[in-house]
């Protein structure tokens, strides 16, 4: 939608709570507080009005001044009262420190003629009065209030479409919108420390992007935490799943034919075939099965002699088994892994070892020489019929079947994206449905080691361009790749209290050292940072509640929307999340 010219002959709803003092746009601007210092917080999302622009920032610290030392210095309890009020304010007072983030253009004093013609020209699109970067200063003593409703909706949206309300303002209670079109465009993260909600968080997106139907969503449940109701541990209450809100529009997948997800059967049922696995599958996995250097020498030998059918044809090979020569020597049988690795010039033990290491993997109920059904194409007929597909892991919540898994399935599917998108440019056949894939533990699959490796590493870097982004959820941001982490273009942060994770969650932002503070100090599993590509500026909301009215806002049903008020103490208990 096309922005409409603000009239700045209108009158905010705000009263000013100071006024410009000071600062740069490097440094921020200092704002002397004319309202108690208690009634501001950090965090705060202020604006100032000077001249023809408007200024949008975000409260990044108060610091108490004074005039004269020797009033700060002493008690001022013993002080006649009037004499201690024309203290505070005047002698004693507290500045702000605002962190400018936008500005925006209000025009040239015009008629109302004038302004229709300019309106006129901003749908033509000849003019963007909309919100930019700051590039010049208020004037001195230019006023600064706290922004109002009009304010909050002018930069962040009103609900409704793709705009999807994730929480509020921490003071004030308006409403903040993520645009779910934007956010699907690029590569994005919900990040916490461990207890911090992420999961809440990460359900909350996803039910967004379910009702906007924006894109499509492949989401790897590695603790089958999202499809099917679950339990809040913490308030020992029922907590919807995606299942429950969305019915046939989300469908549950099952890994192997005997699995149950939460007691329930899933939609549809998982194998994987033995030849889906590549020998890069398996490197991957070199910690979690503790091969040895000359693992990769090996598989690589078994790819050359048994091309796609090296994991079944390998396995087939007997470990140990030896026959007995003319001369009753003891040699290896041809069916056993030993003569085979003598006639590929590989070490005997080395292909014992692999063979011994790669049996966990092979045993596996989902992993199968002949599947009933080709896995990728069912999750890609799911995902093109207007469908999300939840992958539960059921049983097998091992690290090694989430890496494996997640990895082969993304690795096919990420191709199926490309040539499809290939074939849209080429030939004009219909482009692919935009896709998000949600993983869990995003530093296990996205670590500097093996970024490079996975599916996910390569969709991160390149797959913007054929419709396919990532949406990683994870408690140790400084685990993941700083290539990967540089692609990111929303974040979604809860608290964080490791610096390492902090300023992996803001590397590559603009404002980085004002935020710093702002992030570590946030409220556990009540407030979040929004930062990056699907919000116009970094923002500290208290995050939309997980209830009654956000599953009935979801399935369509109308609620009384919650009145805007004070973030407080009891309020903040009541919460769920």
């Amino acid at each position: 939608m096309l922005p409409t010219l603000p009239d700045p002959n209108s009158q905010p709803t705000s009263e000013p709570l100071g006024y410009v003092v000071g600062g740069g746009l490097k440094e921020g601007f200092r704002i002397r507080l004319t309202v108690p210092a208690d009634s501001v917080q950090e965090g705060s999302f202020v604006v100032c009005e000077s001249g023809h622009f408007r200024y949008y920032g975000l409260v990044t610290d108060l610091q108490l001044g004074s005039t004269d030392p020797r009033f700060a210095d002493e008690q001022s309890d013993r002080l006649p009262v009037s004499l201690r009020q024309a203290l505070y304010g005047k002698t004693l007072y507290t500045t702000l420190a605002v962190y400018p983030t936008l500005m925006l253009d209000l025009g040239p004093d015009l008629t109302a003629p004038e302004r229709a013609e300019w309106q006129a020209r901003v749908d033509r699109g000849e003019e963007n009065p909309g919100p930019r970067p700051v590039k010049t200063v208020p004037a001195h003593h230019a006023p600064v209030r706290p922004a109002d409703a009009a304010d909050v909706a002018a930069i962040f949206g009103e609900e409704g479409g793709a705009n999807f309300v994730v929480g509020h303002t921490i003071e004030q209670g308006y409403p903040v919108c993520l645009d779910l079109a934007r956010f699907v465009k690029r590569s994005s993260g919900i990040f916490g420390a461990t207890g911090t909600g992420k999961s809440f968080l990460t359900r909350m997106v996803l039910a967004g992007l379910m009702k906007a139907d924006v894109a499509a969503a492949l989401v790897f449940d590695m603790h089958n935490e999202y499809g099917y109701d679950d339990r809040d541990a913490d308030r020992d209450t029922t907590v919807r799943g995606l299942k429950a809100m969305f019915g046939q529009k989300a469908q549950i997948a099952g890994l192997g034919k005997s699995t149950r997800v939460r007691g329930a059967s899933p939609d549809f049922t998982l194998e994987l075939s033995t030849r889906d696995f590549g020998t890069a599958d398996i490197l991957l996995l070199s910690e979690a099965l503790d091969l040895n250097e000359t693992a990769a020498v090996t598989l690589s030998a078994l790819e050359r002699a048994f091309q796609r059918d090296w994991f079944a044809a390998f396995m087939a090979l007997k470990p140990g088994a030896v026959i007995e020569d003319e001369s009753g020597k003891k040699v290896p049988a041809g069916d056993s892994v030993a003569y085979w690795a003598n006639g590929h010039n590989i070490h005997p033990a080395a292909a014992e070892s692999l063979h011994r290491k790669l049996q966990p993997i092979f045993n596996r109920a989902y992993v199968v020489e002949r599947p009933a059904a080709d896995a990728v194409k069912a999750i890609v007929d799911q995902l093109e019929n207007g469908r999300h597909v939840i992958l539960s892991f059921g049983e097998y919540d091992s690290e090694l079947d989430y890496m494996l898994v997640s990895n082969v399935l993304t690795r096919r599917i990420r191709q199926q994206w490309v040539d499809k998108t290939e074939r849209h440019k080429s030939f004009g056949e219909a482009p692919p449905r935009p896709l998000v894939i949600a993983i869990e533990e995003a530093h296990k699959l996205l670590s500097p080691a093996i970024a490079g490796q996975t599916a996910f590493g390569t969709i991160a870097r390149e797959l913007r361009k054929y419709n396919v982004t990532l949406l990683i959820v994870d408690q140790r941001p400084s685990g993941i790749d700083d290539e990967v982490m540089s692609q990111l273009g929303t974040r979604v942060t809860g608290w964080l209290g490791d610096e390492d994770d902090i300023r992996a969650v803001l590397s590559g932002l603009a404002g980085r050292e004002q935020l710093r503070g702002m992030l570590a100090r946030l409220q556990e599993k009540e407030e979040v940072l929004l930062l990056g590509w699907g919000v116009k500026m970094p923002i500290p909301i208290r995050s939309r509640r997980y209830d009654g009215q956000f599953y009935d806002d979801m399935r369509g049903r109308t609620s009384a929307p919650l009145p805007a008020e004070r973030y407080t103490l009891q309020r903040a208990n009541d919460d769920l999340f």
